[in-house]
């Protein structure tokens, strides 16, 4: 649990620096509305705004905070137009403690930490309970600079902060006078901060919504790239088996067993040829003989033809070593027309098949 924790903390950071970077981009580009809001020597503010959103000047506003919240309330226009905005709050001089302070010019790049090291002892108040700034260094004498330093108490803006934030304000600068040591009056800013984006919560949204969506994707991505990497693993394994077992079938194995490809080899080692059947036929029907048909069915040879001794051809087949078993397989006839007699012969192919004489 404390894992997810830190992961959705980490997340909810990052998305929060995404927006804040998209955020800055998007500031270089858009113009955000500005409100001016004056402390009174009462104690009340007022809002002041150049113009309205449809071009008409909007009539300046006065409130007194209660509770946080605009006394009287604010109108729907005043409403409209702080909505996105930019504050300035420009504090009265009668809340802010102001010094001038001196340094060594080396300083310069210094007086951050310098400055804040000695709020307590400028200021009736500590670092963390006080808001406070600081305007240019001005040179002086001597090699040293002078910084004209005001604070209020973070109590003081804490509740106009709110009231921002509670309005839709974008952002809140709080600003109080300052003397410079020649006496000229300046402008600190005491506190600058970003409430919100330019486009609220949208941003971070559609964030969340887009990195789920990729997360999803990527999900579905892999879980088919698993399902079809292992449907094509299963069949090309079941292919490379299936080429095994031809490879197999054709292959004759050390102990002389014979395969596919053996019996091929002793078939054509032991069975003759057709055209070796039919020269060793030619051979030993006399030239008075003609053969109509011929047929080789394994080891066994049927001849049809005309002849004129048809009884003198099974002793010629049965003198031949490439013939054996020869006989009529049916009756010998003559035609009335004919001089030479129809014979069906057929003899058995010898296992041995030589060239012959």
């Amino acid at each position: 649990m404390a894992m997810l924790a830190e992961a959705r903390q980490w997340f909810e950071q990052w998305i929060g620096a995404v927006a804040t970077a998209v955020d800055g981009v998007a500031g270089r580009f858009m113009h955000r509305r500005s409100v001016e809001l004056d402390e009174n020597a009462d104690g009340t503010f007022t809002a002041r705004l150049a113009a309205s959103k449809d071009g008409s000047p909007l009539t300046p506003a006065s409130f007194r905070l209660d509770h946080d919240a605009p006394q009287p309330p604010l109108s729907a226009d005043w409403k409209a137009a702080l909505d996105g905005s930019r504050i300035e709050v420009r504090l009265r001089s009668d809340q802010i403690v102001s010094r001038v302070l001196d340094f060594p010019s080396q300083a310069a790049d210094f007086l951050d930490g310098m400055i804040r090291a000695q709020v307590d002892r400028l200021t009736p108040w500590t670092a963390a309970d006080a808001v406070f700034g600081w305007g240019s260094p001005q040179p002086v004498a001597n090699d040293r600079i002078e910084v004209a330093f005001s604070a209020t108490a973070a109590a003081k803006v804490d509740p106009l902060l709110r009231l921002a934030g509670m309005l839709g304000a974008a952002s809140v600068a709080v600003t109080a006078p300052a003397v410079g040591s020649d006496g000229t009056p300046q402008q600190v800013t005491l506190l600058d901060r970003s409430l919100r984006g330019l486009a609220g919560p949208t941003v971070p949204r559609l964030l969340r919504i887009a990195l789920v969506s990729t997360a999803a994707a990527a999900a579905a991505c892999l879980l088919l790239n698993i399902y079809v990497g292992g449907w094509l693993q299963s069949e090309q394994e079941d292919l490379q088996h299936r080429i095994s077992q031809r490879r197999a079938a054709l292959r004759l194995d050390a102990n002389g067993d014979t395969s596919g490809l053996g019996l091929l080899a002793k078939r054509k080692q032991t069975t003759p040829s057709s055209v070796m059947v039919l020269e060793a036929i030619s051979r030993v029907l006399p030239d008075t003989t003609y053969v109509t048909e011929l047929r080789i069915e394994g080891n066994k040879v049927q001849v049809v033809g005309l002849t004129q001794d048809a009884p003198s051809l099974i002793r010629l087949l049965e003198q031949s070593p490439q013939f054996t078993r020869a006989t009529f397989f049916a009756p010998t006839t003559r035609a009335a027309n004919e001089s030479a007699e129809r014979f069906h012969v057929e003899a058995n192919i010898s296992a041995y098949f030589g060239s012959g004489s």
